[in-house]
């Protein structure tokens, strides 16, 4: 029925044949879009060069799966061979202090790749608009070492990869609102939305083959990161220029993570 003359028309009119008048989209079609918006993530700058980032070192791992295994270059696409996560860096017995870091870059499948990337394309974005980039670097890395070095400490005969570590840690940043601001509405709400997040990951970190440590371990790192550093303040603060600072350190150390790693994986490919 049109809302203007109130005369009946088709379902596919977008402008009445009798009175002209331009129609809006059907309640319908707009719960499909709005249900539709929610299940695809709302992608920002720093969350797609996150994104494109695994995507990257996974490609890579498919290279040299392909290499190592003697296969085709999709073997791996399933499950990647472990001899090739050893190579490229993921956590292992008695590992190296980097391996801490760039573990969390590299994943077991493309399944895998696909379930961290599509909740840290949701997370990132929304911890970036309430902390800022900076803070959101500092936790990203630091979420990763945290959880990968607790795994170390309660599972050290077991190798670890994958960027769940990081989910974990946006969780925990976002959580860590409530512990200066509790009496805040919105607050309260974000604590409450993401709790349910800690719950369902923590059910879900019990099936099949997942680090619990190391996802718990995550959380705690970006839970403290958010304790510690507060929400932003004035932008050319001390205070701000700080945690920039910071963030460009932990860049730092990330980077020369990998340096290690690529040495270490020049010397353990020769004793393959």
């Amino acid at each position: 029925m049109c809302p203007n003359c109130r005369a009946f028309i088709e379902i596919t009119d977008r402008i009445c044949p009798y009175c002209n008048a331009q129609l809006g989209p059907r309640a319908v079609d707009l719960r499909a879009s709005q249900l539709a918006a929610s299940l695809l993530p709302r992608a920002n700058l720093t969350s797609s060069i996150i994104l494109t980032i695994n995507v990257a070192f996974f490609l890579l791992e498919l290279v040299v799966n392909s290499q190592v295994a003697g296969q085709s270059l999709f073997s791996g696409f399933a499950d990647i061979g472990m001899n090739t996560i050893v190579l490229l860096g993921c956590k292992i017995p008695h590992s190296e202090w980097w391996r801490l870091l760039t573990a969390g870059f590299l994943h077991a499948g493309f399944i895998h790749l696909a379930m961290n990337s599509y909740g840290l394309f949701i997370l990132v974005s929304e911890v970036e608009q309430f902390y800022g980039t900076s803070r959101l670097i500092v936790a990203y890395l630091f979420s990763i070492f945290a959880g990968f070095f607790l795994s170390a400490l309660w599972s050290p005969g077991t190798a670890s990869l994958g960027a769940s570590t990081a989910v974990f840690g946006m969780i925990g940043i976002m959580l860590a609102m409530g512990v200066r601001r509790r009496s805040d509405p919105l607050v309260q709400a974000v604590r409450a939305h993401y709790t349910q997040y800690v719950i369902f990951g923590l059910i879900f970190s019990l099936l099949g083959r997942i680090d619990m440590a190391a996802h718990i371990g995550g959380f705690i790192g970006g839970f403290v990161v958010g304790g510690v550093a507060g929400l932003p303040g004035l932008p050319n603060s001390p205070r701000e220029q700080f945690w920039r600072v910071l963030a460009g350190l932990a860049i730092l150390i990330t980077l020369y993570a990998f340096f290690l790693d690529y040495l270490s994986y020049r010397i353990l490919l020769r004793q393959l």
